[in-house]
């Protein structure tokens, strides 16, 4: 069988690898990229970040529409929700943005194959790759393999995904009927957008979370401050309780609970239920112990500080390695990856990746929480400041939430910027700047924010480091 030669191979069309395939191509780079779904963009695009946003807008406008809308002197009646139309409108979102990569690809002259990818083994410096779809089997040979395959839903040994009753986060994007009441498992970042989705259409929702504590990767100020905004919208979150397994009954589905603290268990009865606990690595089918790598326990592919498998060539990115799952994480890495090849200086600053929480209001953060900070020892002060007191969260009627700004005490440094409020998702890359360039909270308190706006909050929440605070 005849193969084709490659200077770089990534495996998986995800953010981590069609960003890595690009940059190796803009670097000179005979490139090709293999991905087992039948259109780019990985789980981010296809099924993930894009979709459940375009799900969050829609349900955001009709929430919209039926609570707030007369504040500001519109009266409307006869709203009616069409769930298709919705979805067809996310579905539209999803294949521009899919098409639009095949197009890069295309401009890039980056060879898109389509099948699931598999190592076959090395020979010399070449690395031998298998790409099967139901047309056939493709051999390639790379001299260098980014391995991007991205992850998926956890399931639950309790809580066996069927695709109708239990759910993954892929089936709840596609629900084309109102659950009357959505049980969800797990309190996390996918958990609480899809719920809100919902929530937001009508279901009541019943969150399941087995930690005491709320969000507890999330500075407990703000994470307080969240649960009692999300749980005033609808969401009942039930903590420390654990799932003990679900049963169908007929239409309905029924979950078996326990509080973790009491040990009363209690049955829930829902009409879906969304298992959201978390996802796990995707290495299923790349056949990698034919050329000697393994995955830990938790099903990662171990790397160095420069992407580097154990395999000489090999590299790995995104969720199938350390660190979060996040799609600008896999973008940000598969880059360097590919700038490491190039013999570039190729680096990711772990410590400027943003988190966001696509919620109403969003929640945002980068840098470390007040905890951490408590835990290394590191002398710091903090500022806060309410949206309540922004002139342009009251023009918006969107005063929910609070910015805080936590810097070292001595350097005034800045180590974590934490924003929850609505469109926090875009305020927070003032703070991620000034973090990736080593920047003080006095950096951000003399930068000029234009007023009114969202962003002036940060500003306060940065002089209120030094408790000089000017609008409060």
């Amino acid at each position: 069988m005849s193969s084709k030669d490659f200077d770089l191979v990534v495996i998986g069309g995800g953010p981590g690898g069609y960003i890595a395939a690009i940059r190796a191509a803009q670097l000179g780079m005979k490139t090709a990229c293999v991905e087992k779904r039948k259109t780019l963009g990985g789980t981010c695009l296809n099924v993930g970040c894009i979709p459940s946003k375009a799900l969050l807008d829609s349900s955001e406008h009709y929430d919209f529409t039926q609570k707030k809308l007369s504040k500001h002197g519109i009266d409307v009646t006869g709203v009616t929700l069409n769930v298709q139309k919705m979805i067809d409108r996310k579905n539209d979102v999803v294949r521009q943005l899919t098409t639009g990569i095949a197009g890069l690809f295309k401009k890039n002259k980056i060879e898109s194959v389509p099948g699931l990818g598999s190592f076959v083994g090395i020979d010399g410096d070449w690395k031998i790759i298998e790409a099967k779809d139901a047309s056939g089997t493709q051999t390639l040979r790379a001299k260098n393999v980014i391995i991007a395959t991205g992850s998926e839903p956890a399931e639950v040994p309790t809580l066996k995904f069927d695709g109708k009753s239990i759910l993954s986060s892929t089936e709840a994007l596609d629900l084309t009927a109102v659950p009357e009441h959505l049980i969800v498992v797990g309190a996390g970042v996918i958990g609480l957008e899809l719920g809100s989705v919902w929530s937001r259409l009508g279901s009541k929702v019943t969150v399941i979370e087995f930690s005491d504590v709320f969000l507890a990767a999330v500075d407990q100020q703000l994470a307080k401050e969240f649960q009692k905004i999300i749980t005033k919208q609808g969401l009942d979150i039930k903590l420390a309780h654990q799932c003990l397994g679900a049963k169908t009954e007929g239409s309905k589905v029924r979950v078996e609970v326990e509080n973790r603290a009491t040990k009363e268990k209690m049955s829930i009865l829902g009409d879906k239920v969304l298992v959201a606990t978390g996802r796990r690595p995707n290495t299923d089918g790349l056949a990698l112990d034919k050329i000697g790598l393994k995955t830990d326990e938790k099903g990662r592919i171990a790397i160095d500080d420069h992407f580097r498998t154990g395999v000489a060539g090999i590299y790995a990115v995104g969720d199938v390695v350390r660190g979060p799952m996040l799609a600008h994480k896999a973008e940000e890495e598969g880059i360097a990856a590919v700038e490491i090849i190039a013999g570039q200086a190729g680096h990711v600053n772990y410590h400027a990746i943003p988190w966001v929480i696509y919620t109403w209001p969003e929640l945002a953060w980068v840098g470390y929480t007040e905890e951490e900070i408590k835990a290394k020892g590191i002398a710091y002060k903090s500022g806060t400041f309410p949206f309540l007191a922004n002139g342009r969260a009251k023009a918006m009627d969107e005063q929910d939430g609070m910015v805080k700004v936590l810097a070292d005490a001595k350097t005034d440094k800045v180590l974590g910027v934490h924003i929850l409020s609505a469109r926090a998702s875009d305020l927070i890359a003032e703070a991620v700047a000034t973090i990736e360039y080593g920047g003080s909270a006095e950096d951000i308190a003399r930068s000029s924010h234009a007023h009114p706006t969202l962003s002036e909050a940060l500003k306060e929440a940065a002089l209120g480091v030094d408790g000089r605070r000017l609008s409060l």
